[in-house]
């Protein structure tokens, strides 16, 4: 009946569901059955009628017919057995399995290459997607939903946040995860929901409120980072309609904010937290920050006033994703160079695995997907077995609980805090050990995907979990075709960088993660550069177990990461360790053991190599003081154990962070001052919402030009060599590529530069860094221009580089001769000195981070020369030039135009220019419009940061702490360029003895020529260095002479009518005021005292108070850039369009001017709007920078307003009960202009450097700040506990 018996076929053919069998003869179902048997041997047949299919299930692979084919004689296997059974062609039907065989093994189910899922509510079906493209990709170039930010391309900035909502069969559940577009295949996303932040909220219908809290709360600045923040939020809050303060920060891990500083964000999204955002008496005199007396306020916004957060009005997940059923074919998907296989069960995958040992199991992408983008790797096959259920499971056991390997990481943390929750003490040890590690293992979006399996198998010797797995023991199940077998993790699973003791054809199905028993200890430790989303430099898991009733070991397990090419287990120390007491012997010998075992060469990869080593004694000191706390807690009737000191105890504790308080007073407006005035008024960015929902528009979010090529970059691998050939057959041949560039196809001028023409555009013969621009790759996808610019073969002939400082100084490599400023009598000023101090600063480098990378679009106008250029830069006129110099054109053929930037710093002032030039030359050459944005890797490479400094100092002082004479040397390493540098230079000098008198005084600075990539201006432009090394001797001095620093600080402070050692006269001087209020807002005196008496009560953990000046010049050292121009429209309609030299990159530039505009010309901020910033309007700008933009822009809009009020005065006077839509319609009926330009040059600034006199900044911003922090001296972990700013 429903069972038959096909002994001849050695089948079994099943019949499941109701109905007769297909009316088939028996000799005719032999027949199939013959051709299956001659095809594919042994195997089993499932029918289903009308539903389901024949599945065949040999020890490979799957393929599918439909049923209602085979029985009406019409599908591929029914066909070529009737054809069988007429004995016509009697070899057709194994002729028939041999193309099928083609495929991917003897037989498997019917593969798909149909892609269903969601996008804000809309269905997408894809059809031969590429495995390497990812989501961010995919919406931004092909759905054009631009709001959804690439920022570093690897799973670290947040800046990609989009909502996946699925359906969960094991959990039986709708889930929202929030994850990284940028690491996320496209092909991972079948039957999933995407939600991005166009899909919650706009401006043209509704803002969400996680939109308008974030906005309104001023959390959104340069705006890059925020449709992150707000995905990320959104996602909470569809899981948690109330959440924790701690729930939102640990959300926002995966988010950085290279702006804000986070503040205003999580003051916005606390709102939405069951607790309340006040400060809890954290106020002045222990007042309410709500409550602060004088005319100070602390109300940047009314949390009143937001839109309530309302569950019912989300977005439903489509019905259609929410049934229940089993995959019907195996989704194949194949590209250019991969092809990603999704299996449906796992004997297909075990089948795949085995013909196919070198594939990769990806499961989240966030290891596999990093490999190919940086690391330039191939992997032709992947396998993607995040749907198979074996491999998603959970289950506990008699001894511990069981993980599927696809199972995420949150998910892991989620069952084991339940766990935890619910089980005694003694039984999770292990599971709150893997919690403590998961706390700061990447970001929510990187955990949300990443795989427990994957964590395992990628091998990493700095993964956080392997060495916790390793001292625990935990079990690996692993499965092949056939077989399955158990393995202990231990310190043989790793067997080398990368690998394991796992075969090449097996798959790990799961991890069991063991219970503990009583006597038996646990704990995790990580040491990275910072607590949150960062890669560790040293990590530990630790384990021991006691005999029963004693202290004496019976067990013990010490494994490290970040101490070897793979996890390191300290197996040596351990058999050491067994038998002994768990006493302060056993410590000693334990560490002298651990040094000689866990020894790391001074030249091993990481560096940092003897603070790795102490880092692997401290955390066996903390674990050792941990173990002897717990043993004297739970068996202090049953032993005796060796009392933990309590100025030892804090060596014990987790790292942990109390939720933030912060408030933000302000000098309110008078009373008196007319609402419609927003000067001084808490106005919130005006492109804030448009951030918030995704609609403002950065360089690269421009829409997609016809006939638009990509360029990609090729660069130097070396830091000083000749080139002795380039090869571009190989990537001219990748498909899509248009041409090859380099110097020989300038038009114009190679020669380029700041302020001095000292680099070219292309390398031409030498190249003088790593990262210098050899040649450029054009072609008609971003993938295929980055493909083909890694294929460009470049061979050299090196040259000895010069790196550091040192070098430079020892090669006499400069830029330009040395630079001096002096003041007083230096050798005076030392014979009057009763102590003198000497020594040395070394002030390192740093990345801008912009969240926005370098972006340029060029676009050829066709006639004259003429061309566009789009780009983030903060110089459009000195793009301008650039560009027009290396096209050979004149600079009013160049038109630049920039909207706004993610973010700048001074990052972009000067080295977009690189770029830009390159993507014109490539625009003119191809007659195209070319883009490019470059990766954060390639950004990084190219563009140099912050100058490092070397500061030599010999300073006097008298016995009262009275400085009276500084002899400083300045070193600045410029890299392969002058760019900026001597400017930077400049203002080091000019800031080197901080916000401090100092009568005799000389600084000479040295700009080094070294082989590095070009370092640029860094906010604050060299003051940083200069005030830094100030702090650096006024500390020593301090140390010296036994006084207290903020007397000794506090005396040396201008003073009204000082003159400062530039020979400028100080006026409106407030430092000294700005200190006394902060020593008091701060209650400074009083926590000095409880900082020296905790630390005298703790032995491992130190705090330290510190209270510091700072004066910061504002003008252009640079004379001639004190200037700026403007230009305002008046429509009929009454509405007004500015325009100005200054571009948006955060700072609230635009916001500002329309404010200075609305006061001026008395109307609402909603008639003003700003465009964006061009050439071809506002000429001859000065870069935004030097803190001087609004003041410079500001007062060429008040000019402009002025004039065009003026025009319209007559008119107010004739009719002074009018509107100002009658003023300005009179006005142009009347035929007066109203447009209007302004210009400002900042007055009386003449310094002359020579002769060191004259004025040489407008005015001077100060202020104060202390801070109070907390060291770990153990790890040298650290927290901020407090500051306060004035």
């Amino acid at each position: 009946n429903n069972r038959w018996c096909c002994r001849s076929a050695k089948a079994v053919v099943t019949k499941k569901g109701r109905g007769p069998m297909p009316s088939r003869t028996a000799e005719k179902n032999k027949s199939v059955l013959e051709t299956i048997r001659t095809s594919v041997g042994d195997c089993v047949i499932n029918w289903t009628r009308n539903y389901s299919c024949i599945n065949i299930l040999p020890a490979h692979n799957i393929i599918e017919w439909d049923c209602e084919e085979l029985k009406q004689g019409t599908g591929p296997i029914a066909s070529e057995a009737a054809n069988n059974d007429g004995g016509s062609e009697p070899d057709r039907g194994a002729e028939t399995a041999r193309r099928m065989n083609n495929g991917w093994g003897s037989c498997m189910t019917s593969e798909s290459n149909e892609l269903v899922f969601y996008v804000n509510g809309h269905k997408v079906v894809e059809r031969n997607v590429d495995p390497e493209l990812n989501l961010i990709t995919y919406l931004r170039r092909k759905l054009g939903l631009t709001g959804t930010k690439l920022g570093c391309g690897e799973g670290g900035c947040g800046s990609c946040t989009v909502m996946v909502s699925k359906y969960n069969a094991s959990q039986g559940k709708i889930i929202h995860i929030a994850i990284n577009a940028c690491l996320a295949p496209l092909c991972s996303l079948h039957r999933t929901a995407i939600t991005t932040v166009e899909g919650i909220g706009s401006t043209a219908t509704r803002l969400h409120p996680v939109q308008e809290r974030i906005a309104k709360a001023h959390g959104s600045q340069c705006g890059f980072c925020t449709p992150g923040m707000v995905m990320s939020m959104y996602t909470l809050l569809r899981n948690h309609l109330k959440p924790t303060l701690e729930q939102i920060e640990d959300t926002l891990q995966g988010n950085l904010c290279r702006c804000t500083g986070y503040r205003p964000i999580v003051e916005g999204y606390r709102t939405f937290a069951q607790t309340s955002s006040c400060c809890g008496g954290a106020g002045v005199d222990g007042r309410c920050c709500k409550e602060q007396p004088g005319e100070k306020s602390p109300k940047l916004f009314e949390p009143s006033e937001f839109l309530p957060l309302d569950p019912t009005q989300e977005p439903i997940f489509p019905p259609q994703l929410a049934r229940r059923e089993s995959p019907r074919s195996m989704l194949v998907f194949r590209g250019e160079r991969v092809t990603w296989i999704q299996p449906t069960t796992l004997e297909e995958l075990l089948a795949l695995k085995t013909k196919h040992p070198e594939a990769r199991l990806v499961v989240g992408n966030t290891e596999v997907g990093i490999e190919m983008k940086l690391k330039n790797m191939l992997y032709p096959v992947i396998l993607a077995p995040a749907h198979i259920p074996e491999l998603n499971f959970t289950r506990h056991t008699d001894t511990g609980i069981v993980f599927g390997a696809a199972c995420s990481l949150s998910h892991v943390g989620n069952v084991l805090k339940e766990a935890a929750r619910g089980l005694p003490g003694y039984r999770t040890e292990i599971f709150r050990a893997v919690l403590e590690q998961l706390r700061w293992f990447a970001g929510p979006q990187i955990r949300n995907v990443a795989a427990v399996g994957g964590n395992i198998m990628t091998a990493s010797p700095i993964s956080d979990l392997n060495p916790l797995f390793v001292a625990a023991g935990c079990l690996l199940t692993l499965a092949s075709s056939g077989t399955t077998r158990v393995l202990k993790m231990d310190g043989a699973f790793f067997t080398g960088y990368r690998k394991t003791a796992v075969l090449p054809h097996e798959v790990l199905l799961s991890v069991e993660i063991p219970f503990t028993r009583k006597g038996e200890y646990c704990s995790a430790y990580k040491q990275a550069q910072r607590r949150e989303d960062d890669i560790a430099i040293v990590n530990s898991g630790m384990r021991v177990v006691f005999r029963e009733g004693s202290s004496v070991v019976e067990e013990i397990g010490l494994s490290y990461g970040g101490m070897g090419p793979t996890t390191v287990s300290a197996e040596r120390t351990c058999r050491q360790l067994l038998s002994r007491q768990w006493n302060a012997e056993l410590l000693h010998d334990g560490c002298a053991l651990l040094a000689s075992e866990l020894a790391l060469s001074p030249s091993a990869p990481g560096g940092m190599v003897q603070f790795r080593r102490t880092l692997s004694l401290s955390f066996f000191f903390k674990f050792y003081l941990s173990v002897l706390q717990k043993l004297g807690q739970d068996f202090q009737e049953a032993f005796q154990v060796e009392p933990v000191s309590p100025e030892y105890v804090s060596a014990t504790e987790l790292f942990h962070k109390d939720p933030p308080s912060s408030v933000q007073l302000f000098q309110g407006v008078p009373p008196d001052q007319v609402s419609s005035d927003m000067i001084g008024q808490p106005l919130p960015h005006l492109s804030s919402f448009q951030q918030a929902t995704g609609e403002a528009i950065y360089c690269d979010d421009l829409p997609r030009l016809e006939r638009e090529l990509y360029l990609a970059l090729v660069t130097s691998t070396e830091a000083h060599a000749q080139i002795s050939s380039i090869d571009s057959s190989q990537a001219l041949q990748i498909a899509g590529v248009t041409c090859f560039l380099t110097a020989k196809d300038i038009p114009g001028s190679n020669v380029t530069g700041h302020v001095a023409l000292d680099e070219t555009v292309f390398a031409d013969g030498v190249v003088t860094c790593v990262g210098h621009i050899i040649g450029a790759v054009v072609a008609d996808t971003e993938a295929h221009a980055q493909r083909a610019a890694k294929a460009v073969k470049v061979t050299y002939t090196k040259l000895e580089p010069i790196i550091t400082i040192q070098d430079a100084i020892s090669h006499s490599s400069y830029h330009m001769p040395p630079i001096k400023l002096e003041n007083g009598d230096i050798k005076c000023g030392f014979e009057q000195a009763d102590g003198i101090i000497e020594g040395e600063m070394h002030v390192g480098g740093q990345e801008h981070f912009y969240l926005e990378t370098h972006c340029t679009l060029a676009v050829p106008r066709g006639e004259d020369g003429e061309m566009e250029i789009f780009s983030s830069t903060q110089s459009p006129s000195q793009t301008q030039n650039l560009v027009a110099k290396a096209l050979g054109v004149p600079a009013n053929r160049i038109v630049c135009r920039v909207k706004r930037l993610g973010g700048g710093f001074g990052g972009k002032e000067s080295r977009g220019t690189m770029l830009a030039t390159v993507v014109a030359v490539a625009a003119h050459k191809t007659k195209c419009p070319v883009r490019c944005a470059l990766s954060r890797d390639v950004d990084m490479l190219v563009t140099g940061g912050r100058n490092p400094f070397l500061g030599r100092y010999k300073v006097g002082f008298q016995k009262s702490g009275k400085i009276v004479a500084v002899d400083l040397s300045l070193y600045c390493n410029a890299g392969n360029s002058l760019d900026l540098s001597s400017s930077i230079l400049e203002r080091a000098l000019f800031h080197m003895g901080n916000a401090y008198k100092i009568p005799n005084i000389r600084g000479v600075g040295h700009v080094c020529k070294t082989n590095l990539p070009s370092n640029t201006a860094f906010r604050g432009f060299g003051a940083p260095q200069g005030m830094l090394i100030a702090e650096t001797w006024m500390d020593a001095i301090i140390r010296k002479s036994g006084l207290p620093a903020d007397q000794v600080r506090r005396l040396n402070l201008y003073k009204e009518g000082d003159i400062a050692y530039f020979n400028q006269k100080m006026e409106d001087v407030n430092i000294g005021k700005c200190w006394d209020e902060c020593v008091e807002s701060s209650s400074y005196h009083s926590r000095r005292k409880a900082v020296d008496e905790f630390n005298s009560q703790h032995r491992w953990k130190k705090r330290g108070l510190a209270i510091i000046p700072t004066m910061f010049g504002i003008s252009f050292t640079a004379t001639f850039l004190n200037q700026a121009a403007a230009l305002v429209h008046i429509y009929t309609d009454g509405s007004v369009l500015l325009t100005h030299g200054g571009t948006e990159m955060g700072q609230g530039l635009h916001t500002k001017m329309v404010q200075v505009a609305s006061k001026e010309l008395r109307i609402p901020v909603s008639r003003i709007h700003i465009c964006e910033t061009s050439t071809n309007t506002v000429p001859n700008t000065s870069p935004t920078a030097a803190s001087v933009s609004s003041d410079m822009n500001g007062m060429a809009i008040k000019i402009a307003c002025q004039t065009l009020m003026e025009r319209l005065e007559p008119f107010k006077s004739a009719n002074p009960t009018g509107s100002w839509e009658q003023w300005v319609s009179s006005a142009y009926m009347e035929r007066v202009g109203l447009s209007a330009t302004g210009f400002y040059r900042t007055p009386d600034l003449n310094y002359n450097w020579k002769e060191n006199s004259g004025r040489l900044y407008n005015y001077f911003s100060y202020g104060v700040a202390s801070s109070e922090v907390e060291v770990d001296c153990l790890t040298g972990d650290h927290k901020n506990l407090r500051t306060d700013i004035v």
